[in-house]
């Protein structure tokens, strides 16, 4: 059902800002920029600096853990609704892929991502 980890990320209001305070406060190079997505490297562990899905878990604050799915991004989002998994929103897409957003059973935020096509 679960392939693996695909990032974690943190939400941030300001792309820019965060992206400073990552880069030049805490010394983390930044491996990928694209629009408001930014990537830095810690020690082998890319961190996603990005803001929250606007529709879904509509949580403030927090990382948020994304997965790949071993299936497609459908077929994993219906496994886990058979298994009571609530998804708030539908699968959202973007030109940085597609992502379904929904929680773990403590409440902490969880993603599905499947990368763009082609």
């Amino acid at each position: 059902m679960i392939k693996g980890m695909a990032n974690v990320w943190v939400p941030v209001q300001d792309t820019d800002r965060a992206v400073n305070f990552y880069e030049n406060t805490l010394g983390l190079p930044v491996v990928k920029r694209d629009g408001p997505w930014a990537e830095v490297d810690a020690n082998g562990i890319r961190i996603g600096l990005n803001g929250r899905e606007p529709q879904g878990t509509q949580a403030g604050g927090g990382p948020v853990l994304t997965f790949q799915p071993d299936d497609s991004i459908e077929e994993t989002v219906e496994q886990l609704r058979s298994k009571g998994v609530e998804f708030p929103a539908e699968i959202s897409d973007h030109d940085w892929g597609r992502v379904a957003t929904f929680k773990d059973s403590e409440g902490n935020d969880l993603q599905l991502y499947a990368p763009p096509q082609g």
